[in-house]
């Protein structure tokens, strides 16, 4: 397993990292305990949870509850030094988490000692704001999105007094790192600007959506992460299991995302299973595993990657890790690279 450096910190982190979403709804604490331990034993040392967690649904009384199916891991192994810990708090939303209010400084030290008891630790090592409060183009947004509404100000104070509270958490010994999700290249670089001008914590990494079928990430947040040192911290690798084939010819598993919620948060298209099929074809050419292919497609990029995946099982996690060290030949991307060109942005 690869180990990059996160962002501009001294925490080393795996290329992969276990997702914890369905941690207490599809996923048993058992064998999400079981996951956590196989992950280690494979090389894996990061884990991304988040306030909110679970989803699929998501309802109030079992926020947090993802959080606590870690803290109960941490509790009975006492291996909270193997592993590298990253949540998030959560911006706006229906009424979720703190009646939808999202995040501000004020209320920052409230969430962060929140997720400390949960997780039960004494610092996380990855404290991430899961929504900038101004909005976001990202879970499909982007074919109607709007920024003319912003106030620039308005957001920079923002920044100013969401930074100087991760300021006092960090100085506190409560956080060692701090990053974005679901940020533009302009935010990121404005969150930097602010904190380097202040010397305010700096953010280390953004957690966006990044797949062969969702490369929103290759542009403008490539060039900010080239040369802003921000890692990214990718989610939906598998397109929420797209890749692995297993929707294909109209199948949909039981117990599968896709029999959750039909529409995969809008990634289901006209474009989409053919895109998909593309990429199967690339890897049956290559006598690749396509999930395989498309975890070790995130490695093989111009910026760093730590990819964040999901499985609901232990033993879909197993399979996952028989190619956690699959790097492709330059054959296998020139081919990737031709399908990504005939199906560009399928959803």
């Amino acid at each position: 397993m690869k180990m990059i450096p996160l962002g501009r910190t001294d925490i080393v982190v795996s290329d992969w990292c276990l997702g914890t979403m369905t941690y207490s709804n599809q996923t048993p604490q058992a064998d999400a305990h079981k996951q956590i331990d196989m992950a280690l034993d494979a090389g894996l040392n990061f884990t991304d949870t988040a306030e909110m967690y679970p989803v699929n649904p998501i309802k109030a009384e079992t926020v947090g509850n993802s959080e606590r199916v870690i803290g109960d891991w941490v509790k009975a192994t006492g291996r909270r030094n193997d592993l590298v810990i990253a949540t998030k708090v959560s911006g706006d939303n229906p009424g979720w988490v703190r009646d939808g209010k999202g995040y501000d400084g004020a209320m920052m030290a409230e969430a962060i000692d929140a997720s400390l008891a949960r997780l039960q630790t004494d610092v996380i090592d990855l404290y991430q704001m899961h929504w900038p409060m101004r909005g976001s183009y990202m879970f499909r947004q982007n074919w109607a999105f709007d920024p003319s509404g912003q106030n620039r100000q308005q957001t920079l104070d923002h920044m100013m007094d969401v930074l100087g509270a991760l300021d006092t958490a960090v100085k506190a010994g409560k956080i060692r790192a701090i990053g974005m999700s679901n940020e533009s290249a302009w935010g990121m670089t404005k969150w930097i600007d602010c904190a380097d001008a202040a010397g305010l914590p700096r953010m280390a990494s953004v957690q966006n959506e990044y797949s062969l079928m969702c490369r929103l990430y290759d542009t403008d947040m490539a060039e900010m992460a080239v040369n802003e040192d921000v890692t990214l911290v990718s989610f939906s690798p598998l397109a929420t299991g797209l890749l692995t084939g297993k929707y294909q010819n109209g199948a949909v598993p039981t117990g599968s995302r896709m029999s959750i919620s039909s529409g995969l948060g809008g990634r289901m298209t006209a474009r989409t299973l053919p895109a998909v099929q593309a990429y199967i074809d690339v890897a049956a050419k290559h006598s690749l595993n396509p999930a395989h292919m498309a975890m070790a497609w995130q490695r093989s990029r111009p910026f760093a990657i730590s990819a964040i995946f999901g499985t609901t099982t232990s033993a879909q996690l197993a399979h996952l890790l028989e190619g956690r060290d699959l790097e492709l030949s330059a054959e296998v991307l020139a081919d990737i690279d031709q399908a990504h060109r005939a199906h560009p942005m399928p959803y």
